[in-house]
Formats: structure tokens, C-alpha cells, sequence
């Protein structure tokens, strides 16, 4: 009968202690701060980038003009040792993501990296005096147009309407 009693005090102590570290456990989920907010996203200047660009791509370099205040440029960069790729990136309106990439590269393989695996539609639409081709089925859904040796393309998790702004404020020079 010694052996049960011991059993006993084991098990007891065992809730005890238990207990203490599920009272430790919520004085810490009280007192220690949490936001559970969406983080603010950081505006980028893109000026110098753009300039830069504009001055050693091959092609006109696009960037939008006029955008409402809601549009966020998060992220830009020129990369003229990977076939002249540039990029600018913005958070749009309602949270969703839009960038502009343009290349040299092989169009093909540039699209399919823009878009992140988008397959051409039969849909065509003229946007601000260039003929934009629809690409669905990807990461991103992507509005694409090709000319003057360069390969641009307008993508992102945003909706085509969303593309579609985009793309008509784009300013190539």
C-alpha cells in the first residue's frame, strides 16, 4: 500500500506544476505587447533607379505617371548584367500587388518569370495607344506588350482592372 500512495503524490504534483506553468504562461500572453494589425509597408523612392535606368536600358524604360495616392512603389530595381531587367514594384488599393517588368530576355522565358507560370489568352486590349496581351493561369495574372526590343510586362495578384491602370499610366521613356 506504500507504493500506491506514492503513485498518488506524483500525479498530484505533477497537475500542480502544470497548472503553474499554465498561469506562467498566460501572465505572459497578458503583459507582453501584440499587434495583430497588418504591417505598414514601406514606400520606395524609385526616382534615382528610374533615371538610371532610363539612361543605360536599351529600350524606354516605363514607370507610371499620375497614379492615385493609394498606389505604393514597395520596390525598384535595374539589373543591366540580366538581360537590362527592370523592376517597380507598388502595393495598389485593397492591398493587392502590381509590378512592371521589362527585358531583353527571351520573351517566352521572361513572361513566364513575370508572371510566375502565365499562359497567353486570346484577349488582346489597346491601353493608352499599345496592344496589351492577357496571360492567366499563373501566380499572377499579366497584361504583356512587346516593342521596341524589350519585353514589358504588367503582373501581379491585383485584378485586370487594376492591370489595366497600370498599364494605361505608364510613361515609356
Amino acid at each position: 500500500m506504500a507504493g500506491s500512495n506514492g503513485k498518488q503524490k506524483t500525479v498530484r504534483d505533477m497537475i500542480l506544476s502544470l497548472g503553474l506553468i499554465g498561469i506562467a504562461a498566460a501572465v505572459i500572453y497578458v503583459f507582453i505587447p501584440h499587434d495583430d494589425s497588418a504591417p505598414d509597408i514601406k514606400k520606395v523612392d524609385y526616382r534615382v533607379e528610374l533615371l538610371t535606368a532610363r539612361r543605360a536600358a536599351p529600350y524606354p524604360v516605363a514607370a507610371p505617371e499620375g497614379l492615385s495616392a493609394g498606389w505604393k512603389a514597395t520596390s525598384v530595381r535595374y539589373r543591366a548584367d540580366q538581360s537590362d531587367a527592370w523592376h517597380l514594384g507598388f502595393n495598389a488599393p485593397g492591398g493587392e500587388y502590381v509590378q512592371i517588368e521589362q527585358s531583353t530576355q527571351k520573351p517566352s522565358e521572361f513572361i513566364d518569370e513575370a508572371s510566375q507560370g502565365g499562359e497567353a489568352t486570346k484577349q488582346t486590349q489597346e491601353i493608352a495607344g499599345r496592344t496589351w496581351t492577357r496571360y492567366t493561369g499563373g501566380r499572377y495574372d499579366a497584361l504583356v506588350h512587346s516593342a521596341d526590343g524589350a519585353t514589358t510586362v504588367v503582373a501581379g495578384t491585383g485584378s485586370f482592372a487594376q492591370l489595366t491602370e497600370m498599364a494605361k499610366s505608364l510613361k515609356m521613356a
